[in-house]
């Protein structure tokens, strides 16, 4: 293990000092753990099967810290890794979503009527496989639907369960303010998210946590609801770019594409297996998702719903953003 070189890495990305060492002394745990499971003389590059096993162990240890798993994935990054990182990054991935959604809930029906619907589900922890997380997410979704009505499930989904920092979207909302008009905005943000892509397959990098070739980048392009957005009156629909989306665009089997296709770590696994059924309702969390950026973006409160859905049976899953009132005059009087 090249330490030293780690060292320099965890400086650039401005990694406290006093964690460095602590960061490092993970890596190297890491590697003896996956040096204790190979053949003598094995030189095969740790794999993403490793990153499991490894967390596993770690949780057993009650060693699942954020900072652990951080220092594992820009491990990965060092080693020049992409199976590595993807492993670590998609193991902290809406970690936070149904502590999140315990939390709503009690805001939403009280504490103790949360306390009903939770009782006897013990929150997954950090570190838990994708494959074990959609039979948490079946349950949870059965007891909320069996206790509160429809309308109070999907406000309580819709509000997003992802802890989003309004500040990550403020470059986005200062674009809006330069701009004369939402769909002016909506052009610039398709054009810069297709310079992203192209900039990200000449680096040779990652979005995310996947490759993007010409093909992905062409059906971003051929795609309007996924390049920007679209607008219809006061909606705007929108589409996620897939989560594997060179995967996505190969696969001829619908089911697996639509495994292909799902960004919740909660659910996707769910697609690919057929052992789980996880009720619809939980993408409405998406629509939270999609929703904040636009809220922090137009600076008011917004609604949000979910047209399309893997979980419905659609090939990808469609977000209707309801624009506030007099939205053009709020354009221009910014600018």
């Amino acid at each position: 293990m090249d330490k030293d070189g780690f060292r320099r890495l965890l400086h650039e990305r401005n990694i406290p000092g006093e964690k460095i060492e602590a960061f490092v002394g993970v890596a190297e745990k890491f590697e003896g753990f996956v040096k204790a499971s190979r053949q003598p003389g094995s030189d095969r590059p740790p794999t993403a099967d490793d990153i499991r096993a490894f967390s596993t162990a770690l949780v057993q240890e009650k060693l699942n810290t954020y900072d652990n798993y951080r220092a594992l994935a820009l491990y990965g990054h060092f080693l020049k890794n992409h199976e590595l990182f993807v492993a670590v990054v998609e193991l902290l991935d809406g970690a936070e979503a149904l502590e999140s959604l315990y939390e709503k809930v009690g805001q939403s029906v009280g504490e103790q009527k949360r306390d009903e619907i939770f009782r006897g589900i013990e929150l997954p922890p950090l570190g838990t496989l994708s494959a074990q997380k959609p039979r948490f997410t079946q349950a949870m979704m059965e007891r909320l639907e069996e206790a509160v009505d429809p309308a109070t499930c999907q406000r309580i989904l819709s509000n997003g369960l992802r802890r989003l920092n309004a500040e990550w979207f403020q470059e986005a909302r200062k674009k809006y303010l330069e701009c004369g008009s939402l769909d002016e905005f909506m052009d610039r943000k398709g054009e810069d998210f297709v310079a992203e892509l192209e900039q990200i397959k000449r680096d040779g990098e990652l979005y995310f946590t996947q490759e993007i070739t010409d093909e992905v980048i062409d059906f971003v392009q051929n795609h309007p609801e996924i390049r920007q957005g679209v607008r219809e009156g006061d909606i705007l629909y929108e589409i996620k770019i897939p989560y594997m989306a060179r995967e996505y665009l190969a696969e001829t089997d619908e089911h697996m594409k639509r495994y292909y296709y799902c960004h919740c770590p909660w659910v996707r696994e769910s697609l690919r297996t057929g052992d789980v059924r996880v009720s619809p309702t939980f993408c409405h969390c998406s629509a939270g998702f999609t929703k904040k950026y636009w809220e922090v973006v137009l600076d008011q409160p917004l609604e949000a719903e979910i047209v399309e859905s893997v979980l419905q049976g659609d090939l990808w899953c469609k977000i209707a953003v309801h624009l506030p009132a007099q939205w053009e005059e709020t354009a221009t009087i910014h600018a």
